[in-house]
């Protein structure tokens, strides 16, 4: 069976490396470990990576996007994803099949309003939002500013941004805020600015290994290793349960030239994640 390194997928595909490890994170791919305990992926998570990257090109926001195609893998007895017609229409994920175009996430059915038929109007089905115009977010509600923001995402990241920041000034202790906060800077590239924020969040959440994790992420993005180990250390700490921790720690030590705590953390997540 053929495999693909993390460097072929973003190769072949264009796709950010943050949205190939949200897919691993949210479990719509499972790609295996090499000798050297890299990632290999297979053809099927190449496919559902080309159909995640192709809802990304139509601003469909990466969480969306992971959280659909996981609630897909459960339809269907276990169809997988990759046996469907998935794509974008109005903001949403849908999907294709004998019975119709329906929205993955709400189960209804997408109203075709073409009468002709024809295959591009199938592609391109037409939804009739009956729903009331969203009122303005009161300065002081960070859930209302969290919806805001994510409804934001797929045509406007700039103001998702400045809503998510809206959040988390009126709830610093807001978890989610920030890290749909620092995720969407990462996938824009501004990583430093991720770095920034992911510092702030910790300053109010400081025993959220998540937040210790997703700022070494970021950190490695924006070229700074050691303090990329630092922060995956942080996160062990506080859960030394996390395999990707111990996989991330251990790849940097290895690259920073000490191999033997960087086989103390590939033990350790050898033990956490056996490699099947």
């Amino acid at each position: 069976m053929e495999a693909y390194s993390m460097r072929d997928v973003q190769a072949l595909l264009g796709i950010p490396r943050t949205v190939v490890t949200a897919m691993i994170a949210a479990g719509v791919i499972a790609p295996r470990r090499g000798t050297r305990h890299e990632y290999r992926f297979s053809f099927q998570d190449i496919v559902l990576l080309r159909t995640a990257q192709s809802l990304r090109e139509s601003r469909i926001p990466t969480r969306h996007i992971t959280r659909s195609l996981r609630r897909l893998q459960g339809l269907g007895e276990g169809r997988p994803p990759t046996g469907l017609r998935v794509t974008a229409v109005g903001g949403d994920v849908t999907v294709h099949d004998r019975q119709g175009r329906w929205h993955v996430d709400t189960g209804q059915f997408v109203l075709d309003l073409d009468a002709a038929g024809s295959d591009e109007a199938a592609g391109s089905g037409a939804v009739v939002d009956l729903r009331r115009p969203r009122k303005q977010a009161p300065p002081d509600d960070p859930v209302t500013w969290f919806d805001h923001a994510v409804s934001l995402e797929p045509t406007d990241p700039a103001g998702a941004v400045a809503a998510y920041q809206r959040a988390v000034t009126a709830a610093p202790d807001y978890l989610d805020a920030w890290m749909n906060l620092g995720c969407l800077l990462c996938e824009q590239g501004r990583f430093d600015e991720a770095v920034t924020r992911y510092r702030v969040a910790l300053e109010h959440l400081p025993t959220q290994p998540m937040l210790h994790f997703n700022l070494g992420v970021a950190l490695e993005d924006a070229g700074a290793r050691r303090e990329a180990l630092a922060s995956y250390h942080a996160c062990i700490d506080l859960a030394p349960d996390f395999a990707d921790a111990h996989y991330n720690a251990a790849r940097l030590h290895e690259e920073l030239g000490d191999p033997h705590r960087a086989i103390r953390h590939y033990n350790q997540y050898r033990k956490l994640e056996p490699v099947v």
